[in-house]
C-alpha cells in the first residue's frame, strides 16, 4: 500500500465533476486500499477519489475514528436519492481545504444509492454524522467543496487568508 497525495484547494481539479466507475478490478481494489490508508494517515473520516487525483465517482469513509476498530466503507457511483430536513453541520472541515472549518447547512437525513467495492448494489439511509459525511463526499464527486456552501463573505475571507499564506510560503 502507498499513501496518495491529497489535492488541495485552490487546485481547479477539485472543481471538476467525476465520471462513473465502469470497471471494478484488482487495480481498482488496490486504489481503494491506498485511499483508505491515505484517509487514516491524514486523520480523516472520508475521502473522495477526486481528492487524490482520480476523476472517478467513488468514496471511502469510516466514521469510527479509532485505530483499533476500523470499519472501512466504500461507495461506488453514489447518488443522493432523497434528502429530508435541515441541520447545521458544525465546524465542518476537509482534507483538501487546509486550516479552515465552518458551519454548513446540510440535509438532516439522506437516502443514498450506489455500489460496494465488489459492485453489489448498496442503499444507505443515514442521519447525523453519516448523512453529513455522505453529502460532503458526494459534493466532491460533483465538483463542489464545502466552502461553496458557506456565505460569500466567509468564503472570500478564507480565500484572501489562503492567498496570503501561499504567497508567504
Amino acid at each position: 500500500m502507498s499513501l496518495l497525495d491529497i489535492v488541495k484547494y485552490p487546485d481547479d481539479f477539485l472543481l471538476k465533476p467525476t465520471k462513473p466507475v465502469e470497471n471494478i478490478d484488482g487495480e481498482f481494489q488496490q486504489f481503494i486500499n491506498d485511499m483508505a490508508e491515505t484517509m487514516y494517515s491524514a486523520s480523516g473520516i472520508g475521502l473522495a477519489a477526486i481528492q487524490v487525483g482520480k476523476s472517478n465517482s467513488f468514496i471511502v469513509y469510516d466514521i469510527q475514528q479509532q485505530d483499533d476498530v476500523r470499519n472501512l466503507q466504500v461507495l461506488v457511483n453514489p447518488r443522493i436519492i432523497e434528502m429530508e430536513g435541515q441541520i447545521i453541520s458544525e465546524s465542518e472541515g476537509c482534507l483538501s481545504v487546509l486550516d479552515y472549518r465552518s458551519d454548513v447547512k446540510r440535509a438532516e437525513r439522506v437516502l443514498v444509492e450506489g455500489y460496494d467495492r465488489e459492485g453489489k448494489p448498496k442503499r444507505i439511509e443515514a442521519d447525523g454524522l453519516l448523512a453529513i459525511l455522505l453529502q460532503h463526499e458526494i459534493d466532491h464527486l460533483e465538483g463542489r467543496l464545502f466552502i461553496d456552501r458557506i456565505s460569500l463573505l466567509k468564503r472570500e475571507l478564507y480565500k484572501k487568508r489562503l492567498q496570503k499564506k501561499l504567497k508567504s510560503s
